[in-house]
């Protein structure tokens, strides 16, 4: 990621620090009887910096929002999605974007998937990466320390947590 932006191959990867966090979730959603009425999980991004997702190889259910519409993720056996969290967006100064997504129920079959969480280690300050920064590009975020915390924050109260730390 850091080579196409033409920057120092382990810019992203020097914000981890020496213990980078690195969490699994193994998800079951259950048959809905009214999957009208009940999404899997609710729409957010993720507070990660990378996302890798291990989908169900039978039943769809994730969705990624992109100007206000949904469009589904198409399943493909064995493969791993991967996608950008809130702590690249940062230090990528917004150039890659922390996709909103969801996860939809299924009224016939339960979903199994596997997600793959990695984020910078506790404590550490995350922030754009200089070269990022000029007069066409202003910084978009803060420093911020202990992401983690302030995501799950704003999570609870259904709000981005992202926009809490804009300039």
């Amino acid at each position: 990621m850091a080579r196409s932006l033409n920057l120092e191959e382990n810019c992203f990867l020097n914000q981890y620090g020496d213990r980078a966090i690195m969490l699994q979730r193994f998800n079951l959603y259950p048959r809905c009887p009214r999957p009208d009425l009940a999404l899997g999980l609710k729409p957010h991004a993720d507070g990660s910096a990378i996302t890798i997702v291990l989908q169900d190889k039978e039943v769809e259910g994730l969705q990624f929002q992109k100007d206000d519409q949904w469009f589904r993720v198409p399943i493909m056996p064995h493969a791993l999605l991967i996608s950008v969290g809130d702590q690249v967006e940062i230090m990528s100064n917004g150039i890659f974007k922390s996709p909103v997504h969801r996860v939809l129920t299924n009224s016939e079959r339960d979903r199994i998937t596997v997600a793959m969480f990695c984020a910078p280690e506790s404590g550490k300050e995350v922030e754009p990466v200089e070269e990022l920064i000029d007069d066409k590009r202003p910084r978009l975020y803060k420093k911020v320390k202990n992401y983690v915390e302030t995501y799950f924050q704003y999570y609870q109260q259904g709000k981005r947590p992202i926009d809490a730390v804009k300039v």
